[in-house]
Parts: structure tokens; sequence; C-alpha cells
């Protein structure tokens, strides 16, 4: 057996040493004595190298790893470049396997890497219809290709509704027709991503696959909120902002009155704290009484050192945070780029925006407003 790192160090390093039996994985790879076979983890959106084996005169070889209790691992067989052997791998499984050097494969011994190592060869042929289909200059090329996509993608959502307690659906959510271009594309796709998420949760709470799934769902939400409140942004003229305040109140971006709203993006670093004290205090002094309201949006991730900040330097303003950071669905909706950041709202619509930075210009602008 020829390593690559040592076995032991590499898998307690990657969270699956365990006391129990081993997991052990017996192959053939046809007609290829003495080849390599590369043994990699699935570690979320990227390829760990566990091991690699030498397969002896008739193409054998043998794996055995310890897997945690109650923490399946996706566990992919290389020849090279291509991969030969697809499996999802509990504590204790012996799983047999027969491949070729064309990534056909046969699994026996257990049922969730038979299944994930179909799946893949749907894919696989699902991939190569499309690309051989976008070759064609036929008029009815594009149609057929919008067919094929339409006929797989139902296909997924079955699978994934119908096993959403089987972790074999975590890499379909996740497959692409072509790069930047998911499967799963339509924005209300997020629910069925929450709802099989919470479903694995149930049976794998502290599986890396959930938590990852979990990320995607939620990022998925959030793309989904924006859109939403997209479509209901010129109904107010700007697109609205609920969150709480140090009280703990929901308070809203609508019902702040002025004749000009100023939309402050900020967190309670030293440099924005400071701002707040030398510029923005001395502002809201000079404009306040003439109309202008200013509506504070945190994106600190800890409300407590925020709320802090607030008390501590006394801001008269509406003050609110997003704990969410830079996760918050606001972020998109605004196009927050970098903090401090202000919009300004007049007449109930976004009326023109500045670097809050540039303190200058938001006086002069004040100046022509009130």
């Amino acid at each position: 057996m020829k390593t690559v790192r040592p076995l032991i160090a590499t898998l307690a390093a990657l969270g699956l040493a365990s006391c129990g039996p081993k997991t052990v994985v017996e192959g053939t790879l046809q007609d290829k004595g003495g080849a390599d076979i590369v043994v990699k983890l699935l570690d979320i959106n990227k390829y760990q190298v566990l091991d690699t084996v030498k397969t002896d005169v008739k193409g054998a070889y043998r794996y055995a790893a310890d897997i945690e209790k109650g923490q399946p691992e996706f566990i992919y067989l290389f020849y090279g470049d291509r991969k030969i052997a697809s499996l999802l791998v509990e504590q204790g499984d012996r799983i047999r396997v027969v491949s070729d050097t064309l990534g056909n494969a046969t699994v026996e011994g257990s049922e969730a890497s038979r299944e994930l190592q179909e799946l893949e060869g749907d894919y696989a042929q699902f991939l190569s219809d499309m690309y051989r289909t976008s070759l064609r200059s036929d008029a009815e090329a594009s149609q057929d290709l919008s067919r094929r996509y339409v006929e797989y993608y139902r296909r997924c959502v079955t699978y994934v509704m119908t096993h959403s307690k089987s972790l074999t659906a975590v890499p379909v959510l996740f497959q692409q027709v072509d790069e930047g271009f998911p499967v799963f594309n339509q924005a209300t796709d997020a629910l069925l991503f929450r709802n099989v998420c919470d479903s694995l949760r149930t049976v794998y709470p502290e599986s890396r696959y959930v938590k990852a799934l979990d990320r995607e769902a939620e990022r998925r939400q959030n793309a989904m909120e924006i859109g939403m409140k997209l479509r209901s942004a010129g109904e107010v003229g700007f697109l609205d902002i609920e969150l709480p305040s140090p009280d703990g109140m929901m308070r809203k971006l609508s019902e702040v009155e002025g004749k000009v709203v100023m939309l402050y993006f900020w967190a309670s670093t030293g440099a924005q704290k400071m701002f707040n004290l030398d510029a923005l205090l001395p502002l809201y002094d000079d404009f306040h009484g003439r109309g202008l309201e200013i509506f504070a949006v945190s994106f600190d991730v800890d409300k407590t050192a925020w709320a802090t900040a607030v008390r501590n330097q006394r801001l008269p303003w509406v003050n609110v945070c997003d704990t969410r950071g830079i996760a918050s669905p606001y972020v998109n909706l605004y196009r927050v780029a970098e903090l401090p950041m202000v919009y300004f709202i007049v007449d109930g619509a976004i009326d023109g925006n500045a670097r809050v930075t540039d303190i200058a210009s938001i006086r002069k602008y004040l100046e022509g407003k009130l």
C-alpha cells in the first residue's frame, strides 16, 4: 500500500476517527493490475485525499477506514482523473465494488452507496445528453435542451422529496448543469432545500453535509426574500427594513417620519463608533430640527456589543441590528459593498446615495433638501 499521508493522522484531522468497527471497501478495477486508486473524502465543496491504494496483479484492492457512528461520509474512488466509484459509507459497512476505467461500476453491500452510484450515473448521462444536444444546429435543438432539463429537474425534485431523510439527496441538490447554472435554479427551490435540511437534521444532526445544506438553504431563502422585496419595492418607493431595536421592539424603515430619512448602514467597530461621535451626532443636531431622521442599521453579529455602543454613545436616532451580519438579505437588497454607507429617502422614495465617509457632501446634500 502506498500512503499519501499517514492514514490515522489524516482520518483524525478530518474527524473520521472512531472506536467502532472499520468500514471496508474491497474492489476490483478490471484489467488494471498495479494501478493506483486514490481515495478521496468529500469535504463539503472540495475533495480531501485520504489514501492511495495499489491494485494487485488481478486488479483487486482493499481500503479500510474508521467512520464515526451515525456520521456517514461521502467517499470517492479515482483512477487518474476518472471517478470510478461513489460511496456513501457508514460505520461497519462491508462494500464490494467492481469498476472499469470508464467509470462504470457496480456496488454491493451498501444500499446507500448503490443508490448514490446510480444517481451519479443518471447525472452523468444527463450532462452527456445536454452536451450532445447543444452541439446540434437544427431548429429543435433549443427546445430539446429545455425539455431534457425540465425532465431531469422534475426527476430530481421527486427524488429529494421522497428521500428527504437520506444523505443521498444532498449531492443531488448541489448538482449543476454547467458552471454557475445549478439544476435547482428556481427561487422557490429554497423551500425544498429547507424542508430536506430539516428532515435530515432529525437523523444526522451533526453531519457536516447537513450543516452545509443548512447554510445553502439560508442563502437561498435570503435570495428569495430579496426577490419578493424587489417585486414589492415599487409600492413604497424603497425596500423596507424591519429589525429589532435595543429594547427588542421591531422597527420598520417605512414607519420612520422625516422630510429626509438617512438610511445608515454601519457596524460598531472602533472607527465607525468615532464617526458617530465626530461626524454624525453634530450633523443630526444641526438638521434634526429641520426634518432629518436617521435609521441606523448595524450588521454586528454581537448584539450585546452593538447595544452597548448605542447606549454608551447615546445615539438619539432609530437604531436596529441585523445579527446575520454579511449574511443579511439587506446587504444585497441595498448593495452594501462596504461600511459605513448611506442612502437618502425623500418623499417616500430613494432619492440618492453617497458614501457616508464623505460627510461634507452629505451636509451639502441636506442643506439643499432641508
